[in-house]
């Protein structure tokens, strides 16, 4: 059997782990007005979803040297099952948090295991096939919204009826295709979680500063983009479509930036990304008109998306079979912590009084002096992974 049909039963569990994250921020007012809650509870309900995806990462990483690739990947397909069956059933307030917490524990353990998979999959191609893998994940934040405004025209809860139903579904295919497929066995020997990582702490560490400092800047930028936007003069509606351009310039910038990570160094290309994200973060923050924005809109989602298959193309193609799951799931919960507190950091300065637009060139300017410290480091030949250029996994 194909790996490529292997692999697109994954682009599929992409998608649905992603839009059962994404999904619950378009429900919020639902969920205010069928359980009777308020504002922060509702806001609880979603940030347990992407609790429960961070939590799992190092646990499902020491599973993954005990367990195969497949078997974790069908333990998520099974979870996101169960998760979203429980949120369509729920009859109250506590089985809705305890359900979304397990959808995001599901998308955890999903993308530690899938993503090394990914690459030994295809070990001479890993940045295109992590592109249009990712690719398939961000088509599902951008369709989550028009999802669910269909779905509220009979009830919200069909969204998570028709989420369980299509994850069993694609879950149970996943399996039937692993059964018939030529597997590698690039991972057979990854078996200590804590040597692992131990052994390649530099290219972690180097990972994490960079991704997680970066997507720090990113968290802080689109949670409060709407509100931003709103400050700049233009209407409720216009900021809320602002964020699906910005959804949707990710699509083709996964594709773009994958076969680019397969042709360039690792560490220029990503230093020249994010150095081309902080440029379009000054953008939007000098822009004025319409017009204006939405095109620097549009690039700070082209740029910002192109960073999420480099990055994992960058780790994956540099990690040798012996260790990269333990190290990939190391640095997959380092880096969702780093960027964790961008949000909040940006809304205490700005309920302290400092504007968008300072705010936003602080952090511009605080990632500029990271880039230039990477960038003599790599002149120097001390980043990890950065002598050579776009490698192959074994």
């Amino acid at each position: 059997m194909s790996r490529t049909r292997l692999f697109g039963s994954l682009c599929a569990l992409v998608f649905l782990v992603n839009f059962a994250r994404v999904v619950f921020a378009p429900l919020v007012g639902e969920f205010i007005g069928e359980f009777s809650i308020g504002e922060g509870t509702a806001g609880l309900i979603v940030t347990l979803a992407w609790l429960g995806s961070a939590a799992p990462r190092l646990p499902a990483g020491w599973a993954l040297t005990r367990l195969s690739r497949e078997l974790v990947i069908f333990v998520s397909g099974a979870m996101l099952t169960l998760g979203a069956l429980g949120v369509a059933l729920a009859p109250g307030v506590p089985t809705l948090m305890a359900a979304a917490f397990a959808i995001g524990l599901a998308s955890g353990v999903y993308f530690v295991a899938a993503n090394p998979f990914v690459a030994e999959l295809f070990p001479q191609r890993v940045g295109r096939v992590m592109g249009v893998h990712g690719m398939a994940s961000q088509l599902a934040a951008v369709a989550a919204a028009p999802v669910v405004t269909v779905a509220l025209w009979y009830d919200w809860r069909l969204a998570f009826h028709g989420l369980a139903l299509v994850a069993a579904a694609t879950t149970v295919a996943f399996v039937l295709l692993a059964r018939r497929t030529a597997l590698p066995d690039a991972g057979t020997g990854d078996t200590d979680f804590v040597g692992g990582a131990l052994s390649e702490w530099k290219l972690i560490l180097a990972g994490v500063v960079l991704m997680g400092l970066t997507s720090f800047v990113w968290q802080g930028l689109f949670n409060f983009y709407e509100l931003y936007m709103v400050d700049k003069g233009l209407s409720g509606a216009a900021a809320r479509n602002l964020l699906t351009v910005i959804f949707a310039a990710g699509v083709p910038a996964f594709l773009v930036s994958g076969d680019l990570a397969d042709r360039l160094p690792h560490v220029p290309y990503l230093l020249g990304i994010v150095t081309a994200f902080l440029a379009s973060v000054v953008l939007v923050v000098v822009s004025s008109g319409f017009v204006a924005v939405v095109l620097a809109s549009v690039a700070v989602g082209f740029t910002i998306h192109m960073l999420f298959p480099a990055s994992d193309t960058y780790l994956l193609a540099s990690l040798p079979d012996e260790s990269r799951a333990s190290a990939y799931a190391v640095y997959s919960a380092g880096m969702m912590s780093a960027q964790a507190a961008g949000s909040w950091v940006v809304g205490e300065a700005i309920e302290a009084g400092v504007t968008y637009d300072a705010a936003f060139l602080a952090l511009a300017g605080g990632l500029g002096a990271v880039v230039v410290g990477y960038a003599v480091l790599e002149r120097l030949g001390r980043v990890p992974g950065g002598a050579a250029g776009a490698e192959s996994v074994a």
